[in-house]
């Protein structure tokens, strides 16, 4: 960590209450739409708005009790995730992997490592994921490597991710890798290896180029013999191949970017009509606002976009009664359940979204596509982020629960 880094971390304030949470999100998300859109226009990467949500306390709204946290639940935390996407996409999306490993740390990981890692967020520190690679065959394949060289404490970290959200930000990162045991110190399977930022052999790269998203910082990560010690290693495989909903609980922060960003679209869209837009001539009427088709679309795109938020308050709840608690594992029954509600919410907000974010330009008129307006970031961050994982899938998940009785497989992706 940083010098910088480390004159922050600790300055973080404490949310006492759910209230006070949702409080304090629309408080950020209030400033945080102030100049979202000359941010995505000029890629000008949110350190100043990041520094603002580590110090506001949000971050470490799921931190157990036990520690100091407020211990969040989940449809608590994709509120709050959605009031801050509906202002700005990007810082929505930053924190995502943030808070998915702090449910692994939680889950998973022993005792030193839950102090540290819970004890560093609670003071204003950051998470970001270094999970994802590009070249496999699927994005299952993972060529980063742990070896040990015969040691039992120590191990040497290589590889490269890419797709590595909020990393530019990050204090801590969280990197999935691969232990093949070739030599029986460390077993074979998936590892998560929570390690500074700032590691020896760590090389963060701002190439992030998407449509959308533009100011994630969701570049390329390279490991060059960064050494890790066995105290920051989490093995990976009781968290998503158990029901402990870990898979719900990362699908339900998603669905909440996707619903804020309709929200926020059917938001701006409205604030246009009202003071930019004129009516048509054949309307007959002085106000854009007063136009009866105009009316009618905005009626339409309200109430789905709070069918969207509806599905996933439900989805949240559900996810509420399998997370937490002093037991890691929930009845699969119940898991599979929270997995269904949550794809369900996915197809929902999948279906919204960038719909609602491209009827943002017709029901504004022809001045809503000026460049200079910057209302197609909406769209544009709809269409990146829905791709994040096949839509498609869940309906597949979805049909067999519904008509066989299958539950949906245990890979921590829904």
């Amino acid at each position: 960590m940083t010098a910088v880094d480390q004159a922050r971390v600790g300055a973080a304030a404490r949310l006492g209450s759910e209230a006070e949470a949702l409080s304090v999100a629309r408080e950020l998300a209030a400033e945080f739409a102030v100049g979202a859109a000359e941010r995505d226009r000029d890629r000008r990467l949110p350190h100043a708005e990041i520094d603002r949500l580590s110090q506001s306390g949000l971050l470490a709204l799921t931190v157990p009790a036990r520690f100091g946290g407020l211990d969040a639940r989940p449809g608590l935390l994709a509120e709050v995730v959605s009031i801050l996407a509906a202002a700005d996409a990007s810082i929505a999306q930053i924190p995502h992997s943030h808070f998915v490993y702090l449910n692994l740390v939680r889950l998973s990981a022993r005792e030193p490592l839950q102090e540290r890692i819970f004890t560093e967020v609670l003071g204003g520190g950051r998470v970001a994921n270094a999970q994802s690679e590009r070249g496999g065959k699927t994005v299952a394949d993972i060529s980063t490597r742990l070896s040990s060289g015969g040691s039992t404490s120590r191990f040497v970290l290589d590889g490269e991710k890419f797709y590595c959200t909020g990393s530019l930000f990050a204090d801590t990162l969280a990197v999935l890798a691969r232990a093949e045991s070739t030599d029986g110190t460390l077993p074979a399977g998936d590892y998560v290896a929570f390690i500074p930022a700032d590691s020896p052999g760590v090389e963060i790269v701002d190439d992030w180029d998407a449509v959308g998203q533009r100011t994630t910082g969701s570049g390329t990560v390279r490991f060059s013999g960064v050494d890790v010690g066995i105290d920051d290693l989490v093995e990976r495989a009781p968290a998503t191949s158990a029901p402990t909903g870990y898979g719900a609980f990362a699908q339900l922060l998603h669905v909440a970017i996707d619903v804020g960003i309709a929200r926020g679209a059917l938001r701006e869209a409205s604030e246009f009509v009202r003071t930019k837009s004129r009516p048509w001539f054949e309307a007959g009427v002085e106000r854009a606002v007063d136009d009866p088709l105009v009316v009618q679309r905005f009626g339409e795109l309200e109430v789905d976009v709070a069918a969207a938020e509806a599905t996933l308050a439900a989805a949240g709840r559900r996810v509420d009664e399998v997370t937490g608690g002093a037991h890691p594992t929930a009845a699969r029954g119940a898991v599979a359940e929270a997995s269904i509600a949550v794809a369900t919410a996915k197809a929902v907000a999948d279906r919204v979204a960038t719909p609602v974010a491209s009827a943002l330009f017709e029901v504004s008129g022809t001045r809503s596509a000026a460049a200079g307006a910057g209302l197609d970031r909406y769209w544009r961050d709809a269409r990146t982020h829905t791709l994040h994982d096949p839509v498609r899938w869940k309906y597949q998940h979805i049909g067999r629960w519904v008509l066989r009785g299958e539950e949906p497989p245990l890979h921590g992706v829904i």
